[in-house]
């Protein structure tokens, strides 16, 4: 996964941090920005792999 990439990632999922922290303390779980740290590289390795599917994808229909 390039640098670039990942920054392209973090970037979308803090787009979606706030509804996420929200939807997480509505159902009892407190959260903070350290607290889901980890969990942002697991999001980037999923993005990673949907990326890499997708231009897959794209390049057998092609």
């Amino acid at each position: 996964m390039t640098q670039d990439k990942t920054m392209e990632f973090m970037q979308i999922a803090m787009k979606y941090l706030p509804e996420a922290k929200e939807r997480m303390e509505q159902a009892g779980i407190e959260v903070s920005i350290e607290s889901l740290q980890p969990f942002m590289g697991l999001f980037a390795k999923a993005m990673n792999d949907a990326y890499e599917l997708g231009k897959k994808e794209s390049l057998e229909n092609n």
